[in-house]
């Protein structure tokens, strides 16, 4: 298995926002809930690939899945423009997606969620 990490992604898209940013709306709080809807946009974009092609077509057809896999890695771009608008590093997306999962698991073996 190919590990791809939130810190080489970041550093990837700092290189795409340093070659474009005479033309992209700079990296800076103010325009993160910009990136997050342009995100969002995106997340529609991999949701109309299954919806119209269903599930199985869409991981199953090579042409569809290329599409799809296409349409996650502009979602994973926006999701790190946000990332670094907010000066979240990886390390503490980390530290709170661990912590998240360890309330969830906890929870789910209590049965309170």
């Amino acid at each position: 298995m190919i590990d791809f990490t939130v810190n080489e992604m970041l550093t990837m898209q700092k290189e795409l926002q340093e070659n474009y940013k005479d033309k992209w709306e700079p990296i800076i709080p103010e325009t993160g809930k910009n990136k997050l809807l342009w995100m969002i946009g995106e997340v529609g974009e991999v949701i109309d690939i299954v919806k119209k092609n269903g599930d199985k077509n869409a991981t199953e057809d090579p042409a569809l899945r290329k599409e799809l896999i296409e349409e996650m890695a502009d979602v994973l771009m926006y999701y790190n423009d946000v990332l670094l608008c907010y000066g979240i590093t990886a390390e503490e997306l980390k530290n709170a997606y661990t912590d998240k999962f360890e309330r969830n698991l906890k929870q789910w073996r209590q049965g309170t969620l």
